[in-house]
């Protein structure tokens, strides 16, 4: 083999092997994914906060789980639909949540979503009340976009001690 054909055939490698670099490197879709993570947990807060149930659970996947305080951990829709009917029916309710960091994970496909909620009702006897919280959601990237897996969330207020007799 000729020095030329042998110098020609290393150009054509090192070529194609930076080609390849800079195709994987433009398919790192991380940024953008996170920015539309922010967005949808956005939008996903304000439909909550003005309660419409079936936008709000509609940013679930078909078999996410919810794991919020004090009860059960939920799975599908319908178990999620009557969490959040329940607490977007009740006349007092107002909140949201906000992200405070999304991470997507290198294959693109998965990330989670953490921050801080803040949710304001009325107890029975008409006393406001205001939770302060933080939650943990996963998200999967799906055929129709972005949809919440799994979705925990607990209140940063310490337990009630109820009064003694």
């Amino acid at each position: 083999m000729s020095f030329v054909l042998r110098v020609s055939t290393l150009a054509c490698f090192l070529f194609l092997l930076s080609l390849s670099i800079a195709c994987q490197a433009t398919s790192d879709t991380r940024a953008a994914d996170e920015a539309a993570l922010r967005k949808l947990d956005d939008e996903w807060s304000k439909a909550a906060g003005s309660r419409d149930v079936e936008k709000t659970i509609s940013y679930y996947s078909d078999d996410a789980v919810v794991m919020p305080p004090n009860i059960p951990t939920l799975t599908g829709k319908e178990p999620i639909r009557t969490l959040w009917k329940s607490m977007l029916g009740s006349p007092s309710f107002s909140g949201g949540w906000k992200v405070t960091k999304v991470e997507v994970a290198r294959s693109g496909d998965l990330a989670y979503v953490s921050g801080n909620y803040e949710f304001n009702e009325k107890d029975d006897g008409g006393k406001p009340i205001t939770d302060k919280g933080k939650y943990l959601e996963v998200w999967k990237k799906q055929a129709d976009g972005w949809k919440c897996v799994a979705d925990m969330f607990s209140s940063d207020l310490p337990v009630a001690v109820p009064a003694e007799k």
